[in-house]
């Protein structure tokens, strides 16, 4: 018998492709990419970098609460840039959306994101005991 849940909600954006928002295995919940749509429209939000990485946060933070967790019980964050030289914009970001202790994290540069999207990132949320 599996532990295995999908988590899905409709204030994120749905997918995309052939996968979930999150899964939830035992207590660890891994949320899939979120690239800045707005989950209504599902049209990216705006050409500005800034604007892009908080709604990639308040995706995440919306698929974290489906969970019934929050950003504070994200462990590892994976962000994926299409230009390095935002890595400070989305540091300060990060700031106003986690508190310390601040997740583990990864910043990688690709060449494109879905849909055009400069940002991208991806979480493993533990959450009760």
């Amino acid at each position: 018998m599996s532990n295995k849940a999908v988590i899905n909600t409709d204030q994120a954006p749905s997918a995309i492709g052939p996968y979930s928002q999150a899964i939830k295995a035992g207590n660890t919940v891994y949320i899939s990419g979120q690239i800045p749509l707005d989950p209504a429209s599902m049209e990216i939000v705006s050409d500005d970098f800034e604007a892009q990485a908080r709604q990639v946060f308040s995706n995440l933070k919306a698929v974290c609460e489906e969970a019934a967790g929050t950003l504070q019980d994200v462990v590892k964050l994976n962000l994926y840039l299409v230009d390095l030289e935002h890595f400070a914009v989305v540091n300060k970001v990060m700031e106003e959306v986690f508190q310390a202790p601040y997740p583990a994290r990864a910043a990688v540069g690709v060449k494109a994101l879905p849909k055009g999207a400069q940002v991208e990132a991806e979480a493993v949320m533990i959450i009760g005991d």
